[in-house]
């Protein structure tokens, strides 16, 4: 079997090490410019090289996105920091623009060269010419099915391969290229600044009664636009079948939970698919721990009605109560508070290396050592005990009270 890579995203350096921490092969960043998600947290120059240097140690690549659309005034801009991305290691750049890919070719000579989905790549020709224009892998477009991709798996280049999406925020637009948050806010998506207008509620104005808003439908509105969160955890098998190598989890702009949760859960799923295992329910429990829309498969079946979203609602089962800081032998741990919680709270702890752990929160202490019977000040430093050692980066959360 060939390497199969999980690629998580880090939109800023906290992103970063929990991705890492919870078992990410190679994670997806962007600097200050040229990435298509430029309100993430990012990266200037100091954190690009600290990027690449926390990744290698940990054995892991970094794949750098310049996959905006660059207007002709921002091209002088581009030689000097595709140099600089390919002086200081980045493992390889992804591009949607020809003319970007000709610029990484002769700026960046030794990085290799990865094709957004933003370019569309929905058959084999296509994985051809890039292939002969000096490109190492493709990221597919989101509507393909499992049927297309394995015929572009066929016909594709062998030393082609092939990324897919498996988890994460959609859009309605073809592969990400859209204009209705340049037409409507003036914030063009292709350069990164979308609005996301596809999430906001829309009614129905008659000609003749103008200023007279009516609800589409009966449920709080329509949401005509809006897409569900794509879901394929319970799917890896088949996507490896059909020739995928490298299974993408979108959220750059998604908290550092987040991207704990999710890097966690699809880790266990990948390597049981990798071992022919199959894959068990707490793995499948955890990616509706964190806040999503309504999950679906995407195109990968056949399916596309299935994809809008009737309403703008997310969900989630759990909240992140705390990031552990150190932990001894015993499990006296120092905790930083990330959302209020209490003793004798009904908790859960999180680790890279176990299931998830439920026991009722103990005795609290400040970072003074003082007791507390509740922790409800952001980044508050907590003491308690754990009810086994865990590393650093674990994390602690609680069931929500209104989850569904």
């Amino acid at each position: 079997m060939k390497k199969l890579e999980l690629l998580a995203p880090a939109g800023d350096m906290e992103r970063l090490r929990m991705a890492l921490h919870y078992g990410a092969d190679a994670v997806y960043l962007a600097g200050t410019e040229f990435g298509m998600r430029a309100s993430a947290g990012n990266f200037d120059e100091s954190g690009l090289r600290e990027a690449v240097r926390l990744c290698h140690e940990k054995g892991a690549a970094v794949h750098v996105a310049c996959n905006t659309l660059p207007r002709e005034d921002e091209l002088s801009r581009l030689p000097a920091y595709l140099g600089l991305l390919g002086d200081i290691g980045a493992d390889a750049l992804i591009v949607a623009d020809l003319g970007v890919l000709a610029l990484a070719k002769k700026y960046a000579p030794g990085t290799a060269l990865h094709v957004s989905t933003q370019l569309g790549v929905v058959n084999s020709e296509a994985c051809k010419a890039l292939f002969d224009m000096g490109v190492s892998r493709a990221v597919l477009a989101r509507e393909l099915s499992l049927d297309e991709i394995r015929r572009i798996r066929k016909n594709a280049p062998p030393a082609l391969a092939l990324e897919a999406f498996v988890h994460g925020a959609m859009c309605v637009s073809f592969s990400g290229r859209c204009l209705l948050s340049n037409y409507l806010a003036g914030r063009d998506a292709n350069r990164g600044d979308c609005a996301q207008p596809c999430r906001w509620k829309y009614h129905l104005v008659e000609e003749k009664r103008p200023g007279e808003y009516l609800e589409i439908s009966e449920d709080g509105g329509s949401f005509i636009l809006n897409s569900s969160d794509l879901c394929m955890i319970a799917h890896l098998p088949e996507l490896i079948d059909a020739g995928v190598t490298s299974f993408k989890l979108e959220g750059r702009m998604k908290s550092a939970y987040y991207t704990a949760v999710v890097t966690n859960a699809y880790r266990h799923a990948l390597d049981a698919a990798r071992a022919d295992r199959p894959l068990e329910q707490v793995w499948i429990d955890e990616v509706g721990k964190i806040r999503h829309r309504k999950y679906t498969t995407g195109f990968y079946f056949g399916q596309p009605g299935q994809n809008t979203s009737a309403a703008g609602i997310y969900f989630s089962s759990a909240d992140v109560c705390a990031v552990v800081e150190s932990c001894d032998g015993e499990g006296n741990a120092l905790l930083t508070q990330r959302n209020k919680f209490s003793e004798c709270d009904a908790v859960e702890l999180l680790t890279n290396d176990g299931e998830p752990l439920s026991f009722t929160a103990g005795a609290l202490r400040d970072g003074e050592n003082r007791p507390i019977s509740a922790a409800p000040h952001p980044l508050m430093p907590v003491r308690m005990r754990l009810p086994r050692t865990c590393a650093p980066l674990s994390l602690l959360r609680k069931s929500r009270t209104d989850a569904p």
